[in-house]
């Protein structure tokens, strides 16, 4: 029976059916190891947020005429609330400018909502220089009479909302970081179907 299993083992080596998956300088001469499989990307749970306020409550636009829910069909749009001065605001702008730089010939709009918290930060003109000055291009609302910012029940700056292609809020996030996530919730939500 030994010799019998000698000769299985032998005849297997010599097929390339064994299979030793340890590092090249342990495995056996003619064995080859199995390459792992690629992990499957799990999906983002996102809960469903309730609808997008409309952004008529907005004083002003920036970089782009007014725009509304009708607009924004069928688009996934990232919210962000900030205002110039916060430096909160200001640490988490390289991501949100680079969301826009990266999705926005995908489908996917950033909509800047300037909410001031300093007296200096309602005027228009301020925030014009601001926007410039910090390289902001896509459509930014001034949001000084905290229309946008109470619809969405938000509390903080910087904020973060990402609503899918049916007009609904997938993800809030408050304050900085968790960039990594806002940039999967986006490419999940850009291949999402409408329906």
């Amino acid at each position: 029976m030994r010799t019998a299993a000698t000769l299985l083992v032998a005849a297997l080596i010599g097929t390339d059916l064994i299979i030793y998956k340890g590092p090249p300088e342990l495995r056996m001469p003619g064995t080859r190891a199995a390459r792992p499989a690629a992990p499957a990307r799990a999906a983002i749970q996102l809960d469903d947020l309730g609808p997008l306020p409309d952004f008529a409550g907005g004083t002003a636009w920036l970089n782009s005429a007014p725009l509304d829910r009708a607009d924004l069909k069928g688009k996934v749009v990232v919210v962000d609330i900030w205002t110039f001065a916060c430096s909160n605001c200001q640490a988490a702008l390289p991501s949100v400018k680079a969301l826009h730089a990266k999705y926005a010939s995908r489908g996917a709009v950033v909509i800047g909502v300037h909410t001031p918290e300093l007296k200096v930060e309602y005027e228009r003109a301020n925030v014009e220089r601001a926007v410039a000055k910090l390289g902001v291009t896509y459509p930014v609302v001034l949001d000084n009479d905290y229309k946008i910012w109470n619809a969405l029940g938000n509390r903080y700056w910087p904020s973060i909302y990402i609503v899918d292609r049916r007009g609904r809020i997938r993800y809030r996030h408050d304050g900085e970081g968790d960039y990594d996530q806002q940039d999967k919730v986006v490419q999940q939500l850009l291949a999402e179907r409408a329906n």
